[in-house]
C-alpha cells in the first residue's frame, strides 16, 4: 500500500463517511472512493460496507485497520524525531548554576522543557565559581546561569533569572551583627574574603569584591578560597566578612553567621550564558521555557 492509499484508509475507517473524510484530507470526495475500490479490487475483497446512509468496516477492513493503525503512529513518531533532529530538539542538553537557588529554579524549568521536547533530556550540575566560564569553554555545558557580569567576548549573555539584593555576612560575633544595615563604605573596616581563582575574571571579582570603597578607602582582603562553602566557612571562624545575595540564606543559615542587608549596594544578579559558537534550538527553547513560567526576576517575587 502506498502512503496515500493508507491515510485515507484509516481516516475512512475511522470517519465511516466519505465526505467527512475527503474535507478532512482534503481530496475530492470522488478521490476517497476510487482509492478505496481500488484496494478493494487489489485485496480482492470488500473493505466496508456502504449503502446511501451507512458506511462501515467489513471483517477484514477491521482486521487491516486494527494492523495498520501502529504502524502509521510508528511511521509518524519516526517523523516528527526526523524534525526534531533537524531542529536541534533532540539529545542532551548540559545546563549549570552557581547557587542552590538558581537550581530549585532550572529544575522547574526543566520540566517544562521535557513537556515540550520529550527527545530532550537535560542533565544540571552545578558550576564553581573559581572557574565561571571553564565548563561552557570546553564543551561540559551547554548554557549556565551565572552571577553578572559576564563580559566575554565568546559568551552571550541571555535574559536576567534571578535579581537578589546584596548582604553581608559577618561573624555573629562582629560588631557588624549587631547593626540593622551596612554601608560599602563599611568594608573599609573589616576584612574582606573573597572566592579566589586564575580563571575568575578581574573585573567579576572587582564587582563583587572591592579593594576600594566608593570614597576611596582602601577594603583589606584575607583568605582566598577556593570555594564559596569554604568562604561562608571563614566567615562563621571570624576571619573575615563577604558579601552575597539576601536569597542564599535560606539555603546556607547557620548560627555562627549574620546576614546583614546592605543600605547602598547593588544587587547581585544572575542570568543566562551560553557560548556564542555554540548556540542551537535546545539552548533557545531551555530560555524560552524560562521565560513562559515568569519567574519573578527579583527577590521575593
Amino acid at each position: 500500500m502506498e502512503r496515500h492509499e493508507i491515510e485515507v484508509f484509516l481516516a475512512l475507517a475511522e470517519e465511516l463517511h466519505f465526505r467527512r473524510t475527503s474535507e478532512r484530507l482534503g481530496l475530492a470526495q470522488e478521490r476517497v472512493s476510487q482509492t478505496i475500490k481500488k484496494l478493494e479490487r487489489r485485496f480482492g475483497v470488500p473493505l466496508f460496507e456502504r449503502t446511501s446512509r451507512h458506511v462501515a468496516l467489513t471483517a477484514v477492513g477491521q482486521q487491516l485497520r486494527d494492523d495498520l493503525l501502529p504502524a502509521q503512529e510508528q511511521l509518524l513518531r519516526a517523523v516528527d524525531r526526523a524534525m526534531a533532529m533537524g531542529r536541534g530538539m533532540t539529545g542532551l542538553l548540559r545546563v549549570g548554576y552557581s547557587g542552590s537557588m538558581i537550581a530549585e529554579a532550572l529544575l522547574e524549568v526543566a520540566e517544562v522543557f521535557r513537556r515540550r521536547h520529550p527527545d530532550c533530556e537535560v542533565e544540571i550540575r552545578e558550576v564553581q565559581l573559581y572557574d565561571p566560564f571553564g565548563p561552557l569553554r570546553s564543551g561540559q555545558l551547554d548554557v549556565q546561569v551565572t552571577e553578572f557580569p559576564v563580559e566575554e567576548p565568546d559568551l552571550t549573555v541571555g535574559p536576567l533569572v534571578l535579581s537578589s539584593p546584596r548582604v553581608l555576612m559577618v561573624p555573629a560575633g562582629h560588631p557588624f551583627a549587631r547593626r540593622a544595615t551596612v554601608s560599602l563604605e563599611d568594608l573599609a573596616e573589616a576584612t574582606l574574603i573573597a572566592v579566589d581563582g586564575e580563571a575568575v575574571p578581574p573585573y567579576w571579582l572587582d564587582h563583587h569584591y572591592p579593594r576600594w570603597t566608593p570614597g576611596g578607602a582602601p577594603v583589606a582582603h584575607g583568605p582566598a578560597p577556593t570555594y564559596w562553602t569554604e568562604v561562608l566557612n571563614l566567615v562563621g571562624l571570624g576571619r573575615g566578612v563577604s558579601p552575597a545575595c539576601v536569597d542564599a540564606e535560606r539555603y546556607y543559615a547557620r548560627p555562627d553567621v549574620v546576614w546583614v542587608p546592605f543600605d547602598d549596594a547593588p544587587p547581585i544578579e544572575y542570568g543566562f550564558v551560553w557560548p556564542t559558537a555554540g548556540e542551537c534550538a535546545r539552548v533557545r527553547a531551555f530560555v524560552d521555557a524560562f521565560r513562559t513560567l515568569g519567574r519573578g526576576v527579583s527577590a521575593g517575587s
